[in-house]
């Protein structure tokens, strides 16, 4: 990896993935965009990270650090005990992609198993395989051979891409996430909100689709409350069509993702649902 770039390394926690919190990221955040994009002797970063909720933070500094050095998240599969474990490899692979070039200005990526993935769209798709990081109907950006990167397109961001200056931000309000299924009961919308929710995401069947009850339920809490609720799909792939009523449509994010990005546009504050619903409707058809 010497041979590859100088690295300094620096400390933000020591948890399992499920234990990182919004204060963590904002933190990682705040180190980013002081650390790396104000050094001009920084040609990038990256972040080691447990796979669990690696897509998470992954958008998150998506969204937040935008100086255009390429920023890099990798994790593995395989324990560092096991036969063929890929950290390493990873690992050298991912200083690699944030050292290069061609990397800059593409947002935030993840690089594993000799694939990089943009942030913004890759998801876990199989909680035991080497394979799992994808994106299933965006593709990957390119791919890495003999430890050398190979990019398929010049840099581009996403399309409907939203970024988000945290400079002045503390902290990022409550959101929950809701799945949908047979016989869901709207009181744990209300419990959601009444327990100090700012937000809500649903993880609806289908298109986002949820039963009629609580679907009046959602209009209700957004009409008489004001609090957005973010209706996307369980199903992992797929768009949830824009509405200019009702719920907010997720577009093609899914929910945790929607869950990041609905989180930091109630933090910039003062924004209401029709704000909202329009910064969604940028990632739908």
């Amino acid at each position: 990896m010497l041979s590859v770039a100088n690295v300094a390394g620096v400390q933000i926690s020591n948890v399992g993935s499920p234990d990182v919190t919004s204060t963590i990221l904002l933190d990682m955040a705040h180190r980013l965009n002081k650390v790396v994009c104000e050094d001009p002797s920084m040609a990038g970063a990256v972040v080691t990270h447990g796979t669990d909720t690696l897509e998470e933070t992954a958008f998150f500094l998506d969204a937040t650090v935008n100086c255009g050095k390429p920023i890099v998240i990798v994790g593995a599969m395989r324990p560092a005990t096991a036969i063929s474990a890929d950290g390493p490899y990873n690992l050298l692979q991912a200083v690699t992609v944030a050292s290069t070039k061609e990397a800059r200005n593409r947002g935030a990526m993840v690089v594993m198993n000799d694939r990089i993935a943009s942030a913004y769209y890759v998801s876990k798709t199989n909680a035991n395989t080497m394979d799992t990081f994808k994106a299933v109907e965006m593709g990957y950006l390119g791919a890495i051979i003999s430890n050398t990167p190979f990019f398929y397109y010049p840099a581009v961001q996403p399309s409907g891409k939203t970024t988000v200056d945290v400079s002045n931000i503390t902290s990022i309000p409550r959101v929950d996430i809701l799945y949908s299924f047979q016989d869901m009961t709207n009181d744990t919308l209300y419990s959601s909100i009444e327990n100090g929710a700012k937000g809500v995401v649903i993880a609806g069947s289908g298109a986002g689709s949820v039963d009629t009850v609580f679907a009046s339920a959602i209009d209700e809490i957004i009409s008489n409350q004001g609090i957005p609720i973010v209706q996307s799909t369980r199903t992992g792939n797929g768009e949830v069509p824009y509405s200019a009523e009702g719920g907010i449509s997720s577009g093609f994010l899914n929910p945790a993702k929607s869950r990041i990005l609905l989180g930091l546009l109630l933090a910039q504050g003062g924004k209401g649902v029709e704000e909202i619903r329009a910064v969604f409707g940028k990632v739908a058809v």
